[in-house]
């Protein structure tokens, strides 16, 4: 009796007819372990075409992956789709076949009038108001960016000369009455009311939608995260537009990839785990 073929399979652990996994229809070593992760699959496209080479690897609902290479350095971007729910998905599918590192690459809207649209927003930690994480921990467990992988996206953003900012986000899981937008039909709570002004008192520079799922999940599977932000929207100044903040967003978040990298060979040779800037005083 032959019993090759694909195992059976588990509603517990889903996956594909091929034994991929069951959203991004990807298997162990097809893509790098170091990913861009939009949130709109047509977003990979565009990074695709900004690497030296690459190609599309799938493309099932939200969740499109493409791979290649920037500078000689192996390079990969899975879209996750809009929100928490949707980026848990991909975060754990990735996860489970050998993913390291995923910077988001997003957009966000400014609480600061300093903060212009088509600037980058690199974030430490995240407010976390996206309705996903806290189903695996509860409120009071941060949510920050890997120190390396944000310290990479800072680097980037210098070497490129992009104007950009530091700081923290807060991550919710509407786009309407969670970020304090008026909604068709006029339904509103007292909740929501001065929520843009609260998050300003407390020092928080935007709001967007994945970052905290993304802080907490990655590391709780076993990765390390960061993420650029292309400031779309003012809430202070109401401007709205993108103003190259895209295409800026993806060539940081390139350029972080190819630095990481660097920084990998640096503890190596040294025999350290962690980067520390004395590591760049060496070869």
């Amino acid at each position: 009796m032959d019993t090759s073929g694909p195992a059976q399979r588990r509603a517990d652990a889903p996956t594909n007819e091929t034994g991929a996994q069951y959203h991004l229809h990807l298997s162990p070593g097809q893509i790098p372990p170091n990913v861009l992760m939009p949130g709109d699959p047509g977003r990979v496209e565009l990074m695709q075409a900004s690497w030296d080479k690459g190609e599309e690897l799938a493309f099932h609902r939200e969740y499109r992956s493409a791979r290649g290479t920037y500078k000689g350095v192996p390079i990969g971007a899975i879209s996750s789709g809009v929100g928490a729910p949707s980026l848990e998905i991909a975060a754990h599918e990735f996860a489970t076949i050998g993913g390291e590192t995923i910077i988001r690459v997003g957009t966000c809207g400014a609480l600061r009038a300093e903060i212009a649209t088509g600037d980058l927003m690199v974030p430490i930690a995240a407010v976390r108001r996206d309705g996903t994480a806290d189903r695996y921990l509860p409120l009071e467990h941060p949510a920050f960016a890997d120190p390396e992988v944000y310290m990479a996206l800072i680097e980037a953003c210098e070497r490129l000369g992009y104007r950009y900012h530091v700081g923290i986000v807060c991550s919710v899981g509407s786009f309407y009455v969670g970020q304090e937008r008026p909604v068709t039909g006029g339904f509103w709570q007292s909740t929501a009311d001065g929520l843009i002004e609260d998050l300003q008192k407390a020092g928080v520079a935007c709001l967007e939608m994945e970052c905290s799922a993304l802080f907490v999940l990655a590391r709780l599977f076993g990765m390390r995260s960061g993420a650029v932000l292309g400031a779309v929207a003012n809430r202070v100044t109401n401007a709205f537009g993108d103003n190259g903040a895209e295409e800026r967003a993806i060539h940081a978040a390139n350029e972080a990839v190819v630095i990481l990298s660097d920084w990998a060979r640096r503890k190596a040779a040294a025999g350290k785990a962690n980067f520390y800037p004395s590591l760049l005083l060496g070869s």
